[in-house]
């Protein structure tokens, strides 16, 4: 689902309209890379995710969503910390926000998957 949401977001919100706050906590980035191509990343590594999120019992695709999760929500929150530190102080707000999703999904990609229902210790 998460993945679907950053398909959107990059799709509707970055390459559709961008934000000024969003181009201008970015302007370290866009230096090098165009802001509808961030956009586009946001689309592309969203739907990796999201297909990822499809494939059952297979780690490494799992492994794969979750990397196409973080990549971008990271990328963000450091360029959203330099501008906060430099040019942008108001971008301090979604550096963090951006940091902390990014530190959740690390978190989750080193849960183990819960067992099977049937190898299970049953309660008493």
């Amino acid at each position: 689902m998460i993945g679907i949401g950053w398909s959107l977001y990059g799709g509707l919100g970055i390459v559709g309209q961008p934000r000024y706050g969003t181009a201008r906590g970015l302007a370290g980035v866009i230096k090098y890379v165009p802001l509808d191509a961030l956009g586009w990343m946001w689309v592309a590594l969203g739907l990796v995710a999201a297909l990822a999120g499809l494939v059952v019992n297979c780690p490494r695709m799992q492994a794969l969503g979750l990397a196409a999760l973080g990549v971008p929500a990271g990328l963000w929150a450091g360029a959203f910390a330099e501008a906060a530190a430099t040019t942008y102080p108001s971008a301090v707000g979604s550096a963090c926000g951006w940091g902390a999703f990014t530190v959740g999904v690390v978190l989750v990609s080193g849960m183990d998957d819960p067992l099977p229902p049937h190898l299970r210790k049953r309660g008493r």
